[in-house]
């Protein structure tokens, strides 16, 4: 029954591209986490009236995360062709998109976990810096639980945006969904390829979404 629909579809082929996806998603999903973390701590801590408050820090920061956030996704990954070559020993398959993924995905995850960050009581900031904690108790006591419903939520979008880019990575040669989309299906004129995975994808993206709003909803005290 199912062949009568999608007659070119070589389900075997589906499912490893959709392994690839998922691969290539989870990955880049963690790196970005901690990187964009990071980064964003950074951010926070080295702003005006931060804990390391340094415009020249802050500056440069700012500026690279702002540049790389800024650049189109599939521009970034030609652009990262030689580091990319040089870091995985090649430019094709799913280990070759994740530089890529990750350089694109971080500073975008960065702002937004510098604007939860902002969002945390100065209040509360200052009592425990008042008790006389450190830098590292004030991060995982005080900011990390108080922003993390933020958190949640952005690294979610995060999520999303990363599967929309390994699609795109695919198109030129990292292999998953985006892959088969666009050289199994629309080149090839196979319109019930490029419509099988199109729904794998979104049914990813809508697993994503709901995943991160019950995390957000189960941790939000408000």
């Amino acid at each position: 029954m199912i062949e009568k629909y999608f007659p070119n579809v070589d389900w075997e082929q589906v499912w490893d591209a959709t392994k690839e996806t998922i691969y290539m998603s989870v990955w880049s999903v963690l790196l970005t986490f901690f990187i964009g973390i990071l980064l964003g701590l950074l951010l926070f801590f080295t702003a005006k009236g931060g804990l390391w408050q340094n415009k020249v820090v802050n500056t440069i920061v700012s500026a690279i995360v702002n540049i790389f956030r800024s650049i189109p996704f599939i521009i970034l990954i030609v652009l990262l062709i030689p580091f990319t070559k040089v870091l995985v020993g090649s430019i094709i398959g799913p280990d070759a998109a994740l530089p890529a993924l990750i350089i694109g995905s971080a500073p975008f995850y960065a702002r937004l976990v510098e604007i939860g960050l902002r969002e945390v009581d100065k209040g509360v900031i200052e009592a425990a810096r008042a008790m006389g904690a450190k830098v590292t108790t004030i991060i995982f006591k005080v900011l990390l639980p108080e922003s993390m419903p933020a958190i949640v939520s952005g690294i979610t979008v995060t999520s999303i945006a990363i599967v929309g880019y390994t699609a795109m990575a695919g198109a030129i040669g990292a292999g998953g969904l985006g892959n088969l989309a666009y050289l199994d299906g629309f080149q090839r004129n196979r319109q019930d390829v490029t419509l099988v995975a199109t729904i794998i994808i979104l049914i990813i993206v809508f697993i994503i979404q709901m995943i991160g709003d019950l995390i957000t909803r189960k941790i939000d005290k408000r």
